[in-house]
């Protein structure tokens, strides 16, 4: 009998503790009923020219190639599709996505939730930040409401709407992990951190706040296996929407420029420069006739403050460089041997990738980042010794796509995706464009042996 009522009153607290549980969880339906009707589904259609296969191939190939000559095949095309999921900022059919879902398409097609497909254009896109302004020819659509991410705590509830894997008008939800993110292929974009799952098909799609208002662009994931690990990151959408109104008034986004190759400040660091804290961004180098050399900025500068705005970490220079109106008059406060001094520089234009050979050196690990990796053009003596025409050296690898592929620091890459790579500015132009999710052919260059591998750059 004392048995039975111990267990009788177990369960009952069971029962209680979960359905407290259970009551402690935000309901979410509300927010989603609210934001779906103006979450889109996007198919991008690309087009491709491609080397039909050779039917002599495999004979070729047992006979060790000496009975039957190689012949020139004849391009085809080939086309592929991606997916990816946008949301209505405009009633008259502004749409907010990734440009990595748009980007290389010959055909955008938008599906809406009352199940219309509408064909759009592309009204401008911001590589650095990854975001495309799309148009569809409608009216009166539904819209989302946007919020504010500076308001967002980490720790707070969050959920995203979109088409993982096609299947559309799928909800995940988590929290916010942290905020000011800087990953390294953008660095000027403060990424919002969450662990909301998200997979191929959710890019472009928004990041909501528990009042229902969009807060961010789902853009990407850090995964070593290509799928969701708990690390997503989202542009925050007020940064976003300071890049529609460029692209809208003139279809290019421009971006304030210091040229200064930066770098954290450790603890021995504040130490052998006299700051108080291990804070603010060490330059490293100074690019010449830059808005920085004309300033006046030296190597061993440490930039602790922009516009009275304390710099905790370097990666947060760039961010706010970058939002700053071009031509327009910014104060840096600076230490110098030990002393705090405030400096002007006028904000200039950040040139495009590939622009001048020093910028290009400096984001050359920026753009390498995509893969992971670090990479450096090859002297002539090493290109000798190498016996190649061409090619770049990975000077510094770390987890990602080329790590999993079993890319090494010292490898030489001599080609990627079926394109030869003689400098590094061939190297960023390639991989600008490689397909996502896609498995792609990189040939390296190991010890004066070569090697095939297959690179998959994740979404």
């Amino acid at each position: 009998m004392k048995h039975s009522v111990k267990s009788w009153c177990e369960m009952v607290v069971l029962i209680l503790w979960t359905t407290l549980s259970w009551a402690d969880l935000p309901d979410f339906t509300g927010v989603v009923s609210s934001n779906a009707p103006a979450v889109v589904n996007i198919t991008a259609t690309s087009k491709t020219m491609t080397s039909a296969q050779d039917p002599q191939a495999l004979l070729r190939q047992f006979f060790g190639g000496q009975m039957l000559p190689q012949q020139t095949q004849p391009q085809v095309p080939q086309i592929s599709e991606s997916l990816g999921s946008g949301f209505i900022i405009s009633k008259d059919g502004y749409i907010l996505t990734n440009n990595h879902v748009v980007h290389g398409a010959s055909k955008i097609m938008v599906k809406l939730e009352d199940r219309r497909e509408l064909q759009a254009k592309i009204i401008g896109t911001d590589e650095r930040a990854d975001i495309a302004l799309l148009k569809i020819e409608a009216h009166d659509l539904p819209v989302v409401k946007l919020g504010n991410p500076d308001q967002l705590k980490v720790g707070q509830w969050v959920l995203a709407i979109g088409a993982p894997f096609g299947f559309d008008y799928s909800v995940t939800q988590g929290i916010v992990s942290a905020k000011g993110r800087s990953l390294s292929n953008e660095s000027y974009v403060p990424f919002i951190q969450t662990d909301v799952p998200i997979n191929p098909g959710n890019s472009g799609g928004p990041l909501i706040n528990m009042q229902g208002e969009v807060v961010g662009i789902n853009s990407q994931i850090y995964s070593r296996s290509g799928g969701f690990m708990g690390l997503s990151f989202a542009i925050p959408i007020d940064v976003a929407m300071e890049v529609v109104e460029q692209l809208k008034s003139s279809g290019k986004v421009e971006r304030g420029y210091l040229g200064v190759g930066i770098q954290e400040v450790t603890k021995d660091l504040a130490d052998v420069y006299g700051l108080p804290k291990a804070a603010g961004a060490l330059v490293a180098k100074v690019l010449p006739d830059t808005p920085a050399s004309r300033a006046g900025l030296k190597e061993g500068d440490v930039i602790v403050a922009f516009n009275g705005h304390e710099i905790g970490l370097a990666t947060e220079l760039p961010q706010q460089v970058g939002r700053a109106h071009v031509g327009s008059t910014q104060k840096l406060t600076i230490v110098r041997g030990g002393k705090t001094m405030i400096i002007s520089f006028v904000v200039g234009d950040l040139p495009a990738e590939g622009d001048d050979n020093a910028q290009n050196n400096l984001n050359a690990q920026g753009a390498g980042h995509h893969l992971g990796l670090y990479i450096r053009d090859l002297t002539p003596e090493e290109k000798q010794n190498l016996n190649v025409t061409g090619g770049v050296e990975v000077s510094q690898i770390y987890d990602g796509p080329a790590a999993s592929a079993g890319v090494r620091a010292g490898d030489v890459i001599l080609r990627l995706n079926h394109q030869n790579i003689g400098t590094v500015q061939d190297y960023l132009n390639i991989v600008r464009k490689l397909p996502v999710g896609k498995p792609v052919e990189m040939v390296i260059n190991r010890q004066g042996n070569q090697a095939i591998v297959a690179i998959t750059l994740g979404q």
